[in-house]
């Protein structure tokens, strides 16, 4: 059986899996709850100075019928009383002591942040996680963002944690940046055992056309909130490897944003994150959802034969490379499997209209309109000439090669799973990259679509 206990920054927890600083996290019994179903640990929700928060809060965006696709919140940290919040950790921590327990930070001030570090530490955190993300209403204040965008800021308010506290120190970075690299290093040079990112992206989720307010809506107003959910993955899994695959970087990733599933988190723990935090899932579908993501990571684990987690942090990393080093004479067309093909024809439109005009429909089109009563089907296939490439099936569309250039798009439109593929062709010429090209000279092969 794989192993899939983790010791991220030296905070050890029975699986990679934490929930995030959120909702999910903002009371004592929501997270033995959530230990329960099987959380390895949870970062608690951001204690500060206890503020009056908005409502409403949450906005969603829903495309082509999927709710929530990506999510919004302008939500601040904990509005509960810190004494009730530290008796909860507390209580938490003495029944859970196996799972990790980790306590989100916001203050202003080197006093604050010395007198939470040590009440947190006090109740049993495990870790702490300085909040230098927060896009909206902290940032305000000179905290949150505000932190997180200025790296002499982040590098001295991380050393007084590190000095102040005797657990391991986390630092949540905010991906309301250009280059995520200075911010990672300016915390490791602060002395953090670790990082975690990415916190929210600051947005406007969406504009209420009727009555011309922003979303969400507050007293006939609103405000930019936090950017979340599956939708913000591929800026996660970028600034996360962005990070691991950085020489002077070399301190452990807990990775977040958008995890939804246990393929999202193997995607982050192959770039590099040895633990993966979650929150848009839990609050749109519930603690339970870690169940089928243990149960994937393991199946994964055992059919690549990782035996632990750490051995599978960062394995793709090394794959993740600048656009001039790719191989320009590696080819590719589109291939399209007759028998699975529908003949929806959403190739032939993205292609003609999106792309590069190289898939083309049939030469000729049956409807059942054209058969008459009592007239033979094949009476009327056989009178019409079947294209090139469509092997025999009158619906399926004509990739033309010669124009061809590989880009993907009919793959990606099309409903039916393996049913377009793309394959390398030989073209006879070496591999040669960008780079290659310009200082050795290199040979570029020819180029396909500019008809």
């Amino acid at each position: 059986m794989p192993d899939l206990s983790t010791n991220c920054a030296g905070i050890k927890s029975p699986n990679p899996f934490w929930l995030a600083s959120a909702p999910p996290t903002n009371s004592g019994p929501q997270i033995e709850r959530a230990f329960d179903a099987g959380w390895g640990g949870a970062v608690w929700k951001t204690l500060g100075s206890p503020i009056q928060n908005v409502s409403s809060r949450f906005g969603g965006l829903n495309v082509r019928g999927v709710q929530a696709a990506g999510f919004n919140n302008i939500e601040l940290i904990t509005d509960r009383p810190l004494e009730s919040n530290f008796r909860e950790i507390y209580e938490c921590k003495r029944k859970y002591p196996k799972h990790a327990l980790i306590i989100s930070l916001m203050v202003e001030t080197r006093a604050e942040w010395k007198d939470l570090i040590k009440r947190s530490i006090d109740a049993g955190a495990d870790g702490l996680e300085l909040n230098f993300g927060c896009p909206h209403g902290m940032c305000e204040r000179g905290m949150g963002s505000a932190v997180g965008q200025e790296p002499r800021v982040n590098q001295e308010i991380t050393s007084w944690a590190v000095e102040y506290s005797t657990v391991p120190v986390l630092v949540k970075l905010t991906p309301n940046v250009a280059d995520i690299v200075p911010h990672g290093r300016a915390a490791q040079r602060g002395g953090a055992h670790g990082v975690s990112l990415i916190n929210t992206i600051k947005s406007i989720i969406g504009v209420d056309i009727d009555n011309f307010v922003p979303e969400p809506r507050v007293s006939g107003a609103s405000t930019n909130g936090g950017y979340c959910g599956a939708a913000v993955k591929p800026i996660a899994l970028h600034m996360v490897a962005a990070l691991a695959r950085d020489a002077e970087f070399n301190i452990p990733i807990s990775g977040i944003g958008g995890v939804s599933n246990w393929r999202d988190a193997v995607e982050f723990i192959l770039l590099g994150s040895t633990s993966v935090q979650v929150c848009t899932e839990v609050m749109l579908r519930g603690f339970r959802v870690v169940e089928d993501m243990i149960d994937g990571l393991e199946e994964y684990m055992r059919t690549h034969q990782f035996a632990t987690i750490d051995s599978m942090v960062g394995k793709a990393v090394k794959n993740y490379s600048e656009w001039g080093s790719l191989d320009l004479n590696y080819e590719t067309v589109a291939k399209i499997d007759p028998d699975k093909c529908i003949g929806c024809h959403m190739c032939v439109t993205a292609c003609q209209d999106g792309a590069h005009q190289c898939i083309h429909p049939p030469a000729a089109t049956v409807t059942t309109q054209l058969l008459r009563p009592g007239q033979p089907p094949l009476s009327i296939f056989s009178k019409i000439q079947t294209p090139p490439g469509a092997g025999g099936h009158l619906r399926v569309p004509v990739v033309d090669e010669s124009e061809c250039v590989g880009c993907n798009l009919c793959k990606i439109v099309c409903p039916v799973p393996d049913c377009i593929s793309m394959v390398e062709v030989p073209n006879g010429f070496s591999p040669s990259t960008w780079n290659e090209h310009v200082t050795e000279g290199k040979a570029l092969r020819p180029k396909k679509g500019s008809h």
